[in-house]
This record gives structure tokens, C-alpha cells and sequence, in this order.
């Protein structure tokens, strides 16, 4: 009777020994997978302790699997919120106040060991068992720093000209909106500066479109120091610009303004050693005695600025002749 019994015995063993080299196959084949992917995998256990890391997770933090095992997740996954610089929410925790699949809290910064930042996305779920108790809780992030500066950048070229990086017109027209709305408040002026250079076509023609170019970029940072920072600087096209005055208390002030901008622009541009003579011609618009919406601004300071050419270039000239001073 005792070799069935040991045969019996040797066959349970053989049963078991074949469930555990599975079990090391699928538990093999699923650190593989985790490895493989691109984003970062975290999970923590119930007290919301580190419990495993993938590679890509290891490489983001800059935290090994084991010497992040047991310590609590804010150790490892540090996070601050990008414009408050302080310590974001505990994911997993928000998570479990949630009960659901939940994500960081927007535009989140991690900062890895080393001190290095990246912008991520996450979403985080909690791990139960069979009859529905918390376990854990995994996390999956992914780094969209690269995203989000491409984001911007796209964002900034619809925004600026390409050339000056000025801002565009629609750009301009957002600020007019915002500074016409901010005046009605406040019970103040908005002032319209519509610039044409005058003979600008003889440089393109004379010098050459890269020495014209040039004496645009020029005439940009000349433009944006000779005006306050709340004001606005813009980019029409060609040879043409928009001064944005913000606020205005009398439309003295803006002839002073472009009094400023005319001695900006006068001294000569040296560009490739070639002297670069550039005059300027200036219509001006008033809110809210000429408009009340921006592009009857621009368009009544684009007229008086034609105005002004017709008069002889290299001056200015308020929509409709107002006279200087006049603030009715």
C-alpha cells in the first residue's frame, strides 16, 4: 500500500510545480508587458504604500521598484500644481473619496528625485478584491511635457506674427475687446495708433526683403520699448502696425505717444551696414468718441492715418480731423 500512496503524492507535487511555472509564466509575461509600454504604472497598496513600479514609472520618478517599495506614495510621486507651486492632492486619496477612475488635478508637475520636472496626465483607479474591499489603488501616468510645449508654441503662432513675433490681429483684437470693456468701467479712453512706414517699398526694392525684414524686426523693438507694458504693440502686416493704448485719460496723451514713437523711429537703422532712414505715419482713434467696438477703431484710425500721408507723410493725424486735446 505505500508506493500508491507515494505515487499519489508524487503526482500532486507534479500538479503543483506545473501551477507554479505558470503562475511565473503569466506573472513573467505580465512584467514584460508593463515594461514595455510607455507609461509610467504605479500601484500602492490599501495604507497607500508604494507596492510595485514599472521601468518607464522607475525612469520618472527617479526611484528604483525596490527602494520605493513600502514608502508612502508622496515620497516617490511628488507633485505640485504648476501655477500655485504648492503640493498637489494625494491622487490615490482623491481617488478613494471619489470611488472611481479619477485624474490628477489640471496641469500637474511631478518632480522627480532629482529635483527635474515634467508636466503629466494620469488617472487612477482603486484595486478591490472579490467581495468589493479597497486593496490599492494603480495609477497610470503619462509625461505630456513635450505636448504641452508644442501646445504652446502652436497656441503662440496663432496668437503672434511670425516675423516680429508681435502680436497678430487676432490677438490684437482680443486685447481691444478686453481694454474697451475695461474703459466703459472705469469711465476712461482707449486710444488707436494705425502706423504705416512711409516709402517702405523703396527698401524691399532697393536693398533688397531680407534687409527689409530686418528693419521691421528693428522697428518691432523699437515700437515695444517706446510704449508702457499694459500697452499693446501688433503686427498688421507688411509695413503696417497697431499701437494699443490701454487706457487713456486725454487724447493729449496720445499725441504725446505718438510724438514718442516718430523720435523712436527716426534715427537711422543700420542693417548689413546700410543706413536705413524709416518715417512713420500715424492715424489715431478715440473710445469712445470715435467707436465703441474694435474694428470700428482700427478702421477709423487705418482712415486717419491715410489722412496723414495724403498731408504730406511722416505726421499724425486723429480720425475725422479732431482737433488736439479735444477729449469731448
Amino acid at each position: 500500500m505505500a508506493a500508491p500512496i507515494r505515487a499519489l503524492a508524487t503526482f500532486e507535487q507534479v500538479l503543483e510545480a506545473v501551477a507554479d511555472d505558470a503562475l511565473c509564466a503569466e506573472r513573467e509575461r505580465a512584467q514584460l508587458t508593463l515594461d514595455s509600454i510607455g507609461d509610467a504604472v504605479i500601484s500602492t497598496d490599501k495604507e497607500g504604500r508604494v507596492a510595485y513600479l514599472n521601468a518607464t514609472a522607475e525612469k520618472m520618478t527617479g526611484w528604483s521598484r525596490n527602494e520605493a517599495w513600502g514608502r508612502l506614495l508622496p515620497d516617490v510621486f511628488r507633485t505640485i500644481d504648476a501655477d500655485t507651486r504648492e503640493a498637489a492632492p494625494n491622487p490615490v486619496e482623491f481617488s478613494a473619496r471619489r470611488n472611481s477612475l479619477t485624474g490628477l488635478a489640471r496641469h500637474c508637475i511631478l518632480v522627480r528625485r532629482d529635483g527635474a520636472e515634467a508636466d503629466i496626465e494620469d488617472s487612477i483607479a482603486r484595486i478591490l478584491d472579490r467581495e468589493g474591499n479597497a486593496m490599492g489603488a494603480v495609477m497610470v501616468v503619462r509625461d505630456v511635457t513635450d505636448a504641452r510645449l508644442r501646445a504652446v508654441q502652436l497656441s503662440h503662432l496663432a496668437h503672434h506674427d511670425v516675423l516680429t513675433d508681435l502680436p497678430n490681429r487676432v490677438l490684437l483684437r482680443d486685447r481691444l475687446d478686453q481694454a474697451i470693456a475695461l474703459a466703459q468701467r472705469h469711465r476712461r479712453q482707449v486710444a488707436v495708433l494705425y502706423l504705416d512706414l512711409d516709402h517702405f517699398k523703396h527698401v524691399n526694392d532697393s536693398l533688397g526683403h531680407a534687409v527689409g525684414d530686418q528693419v521691421l524686426r528693428e522697428v518691432s523693438n523699437r515700437l515695444s520699448a517706446a510704449v508702457r507694458r499694459s500697452d499693446t504693440v501688433s503686427r498688421r502686416g507688411g509695413d503696417e502696425f497697431v499701437v494699443l493704448l490701454s487706457e487713456v485719460e486725454h487724447t493729449r496723451h496720445a499725441t504725446r505717444h505718438a510724438e514718442k514713437i516718430q523720435a523712436a523711429l527716426s534715427p537711422p537703422h543700420i542693417i548689413d551696414e546700410h543706413q536705413v532712414r524709416m518715417n512713420v505715419s500715424i492715424g489715431i482713434s478715440v473710445f469712445p468718441a470715435d467707436g465703441h467696438d474694435a474694428e470700428t477703431l482700427v478702421a477709423c484710425a487705418d482712415a486717419a492715418m491715410y489722412e496723414a500721408k495724403a498731408s504730406g507723410r511722416n505726421t499724425y493725424r486723429f480720425f475725422a480731423a479732431r482737433p488736439i486735446g479735444d477729449d469731448a
